[in-house]
């Protein structure tokens, strides 16, 4: 192979590592790619400039906190971690449960994985929930009105907040775009990010879904904070100042973990 089509190839794989982990040090991607940290900053310092990366000191993360990834590539990065983390979350759902489900490619897994569960009543705000849900003739799917997104199947707004404060459920499972260090957590839009307020102010008990690529994502607006969620499930161990606040909190921290670690 030349040497302009390993660059090629190896930029490639770096983006898919920081889409899968998040972050990737400058001294991780040397070792993995067995290449000098000159090489990699040099790649890092392309992928940046084509916008494909934000370029940080000592390496590199996602490449925006005002715009999500794209619905369609966020469905299939770290579907092996959402499966594990869906499977984890039914399996302490109880029967006869009410919920809301908000939108989100882990909630949609979450959804498949409740599949097997009998006579539960769900609120939802995500076409994609609904239509997997009413696979199930023992559910009862209520949809929130609201404005429907074309990209995601996303429903959002005033009219659905509105009709998500009209409920008071059981268990509410919601799905973030980044938890910061100091338990903030937030998404990308306003829209959005009213409508699992109302889910987090009407569910006895907030159930919180995520990948570990979301610890210390940026993203611009702000949910809440890890003090309203009653239990955090996800598929690595958090950084330390997350998990020490989690400790602190007294939050039931669940960690679906893969058998072999990603690179780190």
């Amino acid at each position: 192979m030349s040497d302009h089509a390993a660059s090629i190839s190896r930029r490639a794989e770096i983006v898919a590592l920081v889409e899968q982990n998040g972050f990737q040090t400058i001294e991780a991607l040397a070792r993995h790619f067995d290449v000098t940290v000159q090489t990699i900053r040099r790649d890092l310092n392309a992928l940046a400039a084509d916008g494909k990366l934000s370029r940080y000191r000592g390496g590199a993360g996602l490449p925006s906190s005002i715009e999500n990834m794209e619905y369609n590539r966020r469905r299939v990065v770290h579907l092996e971690a959402k499966l594990r983390i869906a499977d984890m979350v039914a399996a302490d759902i109880p029967e006869h449960a009410s919920l809301f489900i908000n939108i989100g490619s882990t909630t949609e897994q979450v959804a498949r994985a409740l599949l097997g569960h009998h006579d539960l009543s769900v609120i939802t705000n995500n076409l994609n929930v609904a239509r997997i849900m009413s696979e199930s003739t023992d559910f009862r799917v209520i949809v929130a009105g609201g404005m429907v997104r074309n990209r995601d199947g996303g429903i959002t707004g005033q009219a659905t907040r509105d009709m998500f404060d009209r409920f008071r459920v059981d268990i509410g499972i919601i799905g973030v775009s980044g938890i910061d260090a100091d338990g903030a957590l937030y998404d990308f839009d306003m829209d959005e990010v009213i409508c699992s307020q109302a889910i987090i102010r009407n569910a006895r008990r907030v159930v919180l879904v995520t990948d570990h690529s979301k610890f210390g994502r940026p993203a611009m607006v702000r949910i809440g904070t890890l003090a309203q969620v009653s239990a955090l499930y996800t598929d690595l161990p958090p950084p330390p100042p997350i998990a020490a606040l989690i400790g602190t909190l007294g939050i039931e921290l669940h960690v679906a973990e893969p058998a072999t670690p990603p690179l780190a």
